[in-house]
């Protein structure tokens, strides 16, 4: 059992593979939603329309219609058909979700993100309490609700509180009200409930999760056996419940993290290490049984 229990989490995994490996998967994260929000705003602000549209519908050079399937599917279940280039849109995207994993719209392009894993680290800075925590299922009740108040109003019902929408049109038209959904999505995880909206109630990720049940891009726990329990993984996780299975398996279970609800984020790859984890697809289900370290720790002399 590892007795880091009062060191920064990470902080081992920094020491041995250097800062930059340490947070690989972080940084090109960032610099993903950054450069999808971009191309959203190379129009509005700088006049280049690559791309004409937004996260919700969008074609790109005139040529490529790219559609938000929960979109769509609100916009059936309101009663309004949507032409041709939208449906094929929706399906291009499905498409794509489902073979890397829907949730990586949750931690590769949503804007809203960085907002939470900030209250997340900050949470764990300060050694918040837990707070209030809904049940996982909550967010498919939300999921069900939008589609029911888009029937009943015959409206795309999410968009009108949609945080991302409302972070996309404030940074067009200024922040103003937007201001206020996203710093209460941050208090909301900071103060009230650790990872509670991206976790609990988004229905955004609840549809991704859905679409990308069965995707291919799999995280794998593939070096299990080197695991020292300094449990970093399970704190930087924003769904730490799918690391269990693959982790602490028992001989001939998989070590892949399968569960719908893995945002495929790579933190758990970051932060650990003995590089227990790596990314791989759904049908590798390899074991290293050898202990090995990418980077063997210091030793004390012996005396």
């Amino acid at each position: 059992m590892s007795t880091r229990s009062n060191t920064p989490v990470g902080h081992e995994a920094v020491a041995l593979k250097g800062w930059f490996s340490a947070h690989r998967y972080l940084l090109l994260r960032r610099l993903s939603q950054v450069f999808f929000l971009g191309l959203f705003l190379l129009g509005p602000w700088f006049g280049i329309w690559w791309v004409k549209g937004n996260l919700a519908g969008s074609l790109t050079f005139d040529t490529l219609p790219l559609t938000d399937p929960f979109v769509l599917l609100q916009s059936l279940a309101a009663g309004h058909l949507p032409e041709l280039t939208a449906i094929v849109g929706a399906i291009i995207v499905a498409i794509a979700y489902a073979l890397i994993g829907g949730r990586v719209y949750c931690s590769w392009v949503c804007p809203i993100n960085p907002v939470t894993d900030a209250a997340s680290w900050l949470h764990r800075r300060f050694d918040l309490p837990k707070g209030w925590q809904p049940k996982r299922q909550t967010r498919f009740f939300m999921l069900a609700m939008v589609f029911v108040v888009s029937a009943a109003t015959g409206t795309i019902a999410w968009e009108v509180v949609n945080p991302v929408s409302m972070v996309y049109r404030g940074l067009i038209f200024g922040m103003g009200f937007a201001w206020a959904f996203v710093i209460g999505v941050f208090l909301f995880d900071l103060i009230l409930a650790r990872r509670g909206w991206c976790g609990h109630l988004c229905p955004v990720g609840a549809f991704y999760g859905l679409v990308g049940e069965r995707s291919v891009l799999r995280v794998s726990a593939t070096n299990r056996a080197a695991c020292d329990n300094c449990m970093d993984c399970f704190a930087v996780c924003p769904e730490n419940h799918v690391i269990s299975p693959a982790l602490k398996g028992k001989a001939g279970d998989t070590p892949l993290i399968l569960s719908p609800d893995c945002t495929n984020c790579g933190r758990c790859i970051d932060v650990c290490a003995v590089d227990v984890f790596a990314f791989t697809h759904r049908f590798d289900d390899r074991v290293n049984n050898t202990v090995t370290r990418a980077v063997d720790a210091p030793t004390e002399p012996a005396v």
